[in-house]
């Protein structure tokens, strides 16, 4: 099966057990917007509660705030949004379709990458046992030539980038024989700018002056209440602020599910340091970051860091940390170091003082930022896309599975009686009455305990509970683990401390300290 395959699966798994569906779809949809479910919800709540908890609750010098999604317009000219937040568009005369442009660079990369996982492929069929990985990147011809093209693509396109040479990226498109996904043709237009911002208007005023925007970034609300903060929190150096918010961009190409939105949601954590000591720590958040990755237990091979060539107006250093996707490799969280661009910006437009009195070094600075951007759709989607799973059991059986991190799956646990008879209900509704307040738990008694075991796989339910007639006899119950499969008789006394033990957010957050 084909990582393109294999994710139009997950995307139907996702709408067909309830974790993310369309948005509008009885009216037939709204182009890269989507709804969370019943599970996607819980999904995403988990994931949140992760990153606060992570961030805030183990950090003392951390906290949060919830800034408001409509801000000042002035915010925006400050931060440069208004003049530079733009998107290189260009369009196909021939379908009047509109592309960014580095967009269909980097799908013309994905496919070549895709080619090289293609010879891999062959190369493990042919070899087996002895395949040696590293021996066959560096060798195999077909393997060298597309990697040299990829290597050539990312560097004439940085430059281009860097330069915002619009003429160069058109003629890089056109080098590269990239044709219109829709009509097949390479008739392209010039490449030009397009702001990404959503407008709107603030109460009944409809000249120019009631125009404001819908946040493209939740950063700039901490920024703007960096003083607030640090006055009534008696914040010092180095400390930072949190947040978890809406965002909005008019993405021009907004696909690959809900990778790229136009309704997004962010984690941001903006953390403020002494000039001169910003790279050090820059360092440091790198790899706290990827830390809090790597505990969810996707696979480290899943990660990777990306260094920027091509720096924002505003840092001195960037970091992308990116996770491999059904689609490739591509950006998760950025690491950035701001330097003192933002305040400095904030407090030139709005006239007001914003600067830090270090008590230790007897004088007042504007500091700078450290930041981490985490898109929690794109967490979502790499918790999903990691986790799905097509096995086929030993006994010739398959199942679809989702192996979510238990103290991030949706339910934690299900309680099943064996069948609708005999009691058996009655006691598995009293364990359920009983676990409830501490667990999200799911009751199940429709058909055979072998579908509803599948049913609790697919939807990444880590425990089931199942009573039968023995348990009437012995207050004890199965209890089924949904990776391994193995099944153990539990006394029902034990249950509370033996499910937290496994699904406990606590056991994450222990290995992210």
């Amino acid at each position: 099966m084909t990582q393109e395959d294999l994710f139009k699966n997950l995307i139907a798994h996702t709408k067909e057990y309830g974790f993310i569906f369309p948005s509008s779809e009885i009216y037939d949809g709204l182009g890269a917007v989507y709804d969370y479910g019943q599970l996607g919800s819980e999904l995403k709540n988990n994931i949140k509660r992760y990153w606060w908890e992570a961030m805030v609750r183990l950090n003392e010098n951390i906290v949060g705030i919830d800034s408001a999604i409509f801000m000042h317009p002035k915010i925006w000219e400050a931060s440069g949004h208004v003049g530079a937040f733009n998107d290189p568009l260009i369009d196909n005369k021939d379908s009047k379709k509109r592309y960014r442009a580095d967009v269909l660079l980097e799908d013309y990369i994905a496919k070549l990458e895709e080619k090289i996982h293609k010879e891999v492929e062959k190369g493990k069929k042919k070899f087996g046992d002895g395949f040696n990985r590293e021996q066959f990147l560096a060798t195999n011809p077909n393997v060298l030539r597309n990697a040299a093209k990829i290597q050539s693509v990312k560097e004439r396109m940085t430059a281009a980038l860097k330069a915002n040479d619009l003429a160069a990226l058109k003629q890089l498109i056109l080098d590269c024989e990239i044709t219109c996904p829709v009509s097949g043709s390479r008739n392209w237009t010039d490449v030009r700018q397009f702001n990404l911002m959503f407008s709107t208007q603030l109460g009944n005023i409809s000249d120019e002056s009631g125009i404001i925007y819908l946040r493209p970034e939740t950063a700039q609300g901490i920024f703007v209440n960096f003083l607030n903060v640090q006055k009534t929190g008696r914040m010092k150096i180095p400390f930072g602020i949190a947040q978890i918010g809406k965002a909005f961009r008019n993405e021009i190409v907004a696909r690959q599910f809900i990778f790229r939105m136009r309704e997004f949601e962010q984690m941001e954590m903006q953390f403020f340091v002494r000039p001169g000591e910003e790279l050090d720590w820059f360092k440091k958040w790198k790899e706290i970051r990827l830390k809090w990755h790597e505990a969810l237990g996707l696979g480290k091979e899943k990660y990777r860091y990306h260094d920027h060539e091509k720096l924002a107006h505003y840092a001195n250093a960037a970091t992308d940390i990116e996770f491999e996707f059904p689609f490739g490799f591509k950006e998760l969280e950025g690491i950035h170091s701001r330097t003192d661009f933002d305040l400095k910006r904030h407090q030139e437009y709005s006239g007001r003082k914003i600067q830090y009195f270090d008590p230790e070094t007897n004088e007042s600075y504007i500091p700078y930022v450290i930041e981490t951007s985490i898109g929690l759709d794109r967490t979502v989607l790499a918790v999903l896309s990691g986790a799905y799973r097509e096995e086929k059991l030993d006994n010739g059986e398959e199942r679809t599975v989702l192996k979510i991190h238990p103290a991030l799956a949706p339910v934690k646990l299900a309680v099943l009686p064996l069948v609708k008879k005999d009691g058996l209900p009655q006691m598995a509704r009293e364990i359920l009455e009983t676990l409830k307040y501490d667990f999200n738990c799911q009751y199940d008694e429709k058909d055979s305990i072998g579908k509803r075991y599948r049913r609790q796989d697919a939807i990444g339910t880590p425990l089931c509970i199942t009573i039968d007639h023995q348990s009437l006899e012995d207050g004890c119950v199965t209890l089924r683990d949904r990776d391994s499969m193995l099944q153990e008789r539990v006394p029902v006394g034990e249950l509370p401390q033996m499910v937290e033990s496994r699904v406990s957010m606590k056991n994450l957050l222990k290995q992210v300290k």
